[in-house]
């Protein structure tokens, strides 16, 4: 089994900051590209950032110079830095991993963590 267990969110006013980890554990070889989703109140879940293994980053155009994705392969751990936060970025934020387990063979699997809260204020 594997699992991601994300820490951090919390209440925030505009403009301020917070961070968030995702740390990974269990059964498994290595970590391909993980990411960082956000759902808000009454909508879809879409991307926020995500990071290869190699370190190459991208972020969905409305958190871009605000958020910086980063992740340590050593810690199994990915972390979302958000700076300069506004009210739409509200919402559950989740990570997603591409994981190679070894629980019953060898195999790739999606994993997704429990989610968030990050909550913005006016």
């Amino acid at each position: 089994q594997v699992q991601l267990v994300e820490s951090g969110g919390g209440l925030v006013q505009a403009g301020g900051s917070l961070s968030l980890s995702c740390a990974a554990s269990g059964s498994f070889l290595t970590i391909a590209t993980m990411g960082w989703y956000r759902q808000a109140p009454g909508k879809q879940r879409q991307l926020v950032a995500n990071i290869t293994s190699s370190g190459s980053t991208n972020y969905e155009d409305s958190v871009k110079g605000r958020f910086t994705v980063s992740r340590d392969n050593a810690k199994n751990t990915m972390y979302l830095q958000m700076n300069s936060l506004k009210p739409e970025d509200t919402g559950v934020y989740s990570c997603n991993a591409r994981v190679l387990s070894t629980l019953r063979g060898i195999r790739w699997l999606e994993v997704w963590g429990q989610g968030t809260l990050v909550t913005v204020s006016s």
